[in-house]
């Protein structure tokens, strides 16, 4: 059951000044997303309001409510990122998903978020899939990624108007 993994988690950090941060992580390794039912345990056990601890995640783009995709797709947002050409990667895996930041592909196989910094800026722009970075990415090595973790491209049929 969710609820008791998640206070076995909050009672393994609540010690910890500062314990909220510590408890989201890892409650978010945990499940992959932050379960709706820990914000009432959240703050029943940290002494602090819903809207607290909804404050907190919300505020925080690494935190998710929902579950992820098979893949999370992350793209660099950085300054760094952003003078090489980021924006255009942004839009080019929105296009070629029909995706928005924080949201999910069809097939459930990519979510597509960003992130401020992947400490990679010599080779800017980067994205990241789980633990991978990729540098001096381009749209079309973007797209090729994108396909290699999707199975919408294969799943597609060939009668389909819209398959590319």
């Amino acid at each position: 059951m969710n609820s008791e993994k998640i206070i076995e988690l909050i009672k393994q950090h609540q010690h910890l000044e500062g314990a909220l941060l510590p408890i989201l992580h890892a409650i978010q390794e945990h499940f992959g997303y932050i379960p709706p039912e820990s914000l009432a345990l959240l703050a029943q056990y940290l002494q602090q309001t819903e809207a607290e601890i909804y404050g907190v995640i919300s505020f925080y783009d690494h935190f998710r409510l929902t579950p992820s995709g098979t893949h999370l797709l992350e793209i660099c947002r950085g300054e760094a990122c952003q003078a090489m050409g980021a924006w255009q990667l942004e839009q080019a895996a929105k296009d070629y998903l029909h995706i928005d930041y924080q949201q999910t592909s069809k097939d459930n196989s990519i979510t597509l978020a960003p992130v401020y910094c992947l400490g990679n800026c010599a080779c800017a722009p980067s994205v990241k899939v789980a633990d991978k970075v990729y540098g001096r990415m381009t749209n079309e090595k973007l797209q090729q990624l994108i396909d290699k973790l999707s199975s919408y491209a294969i799943t597609l049929s060939t009668h389909d108007k819209h398959s590319r």
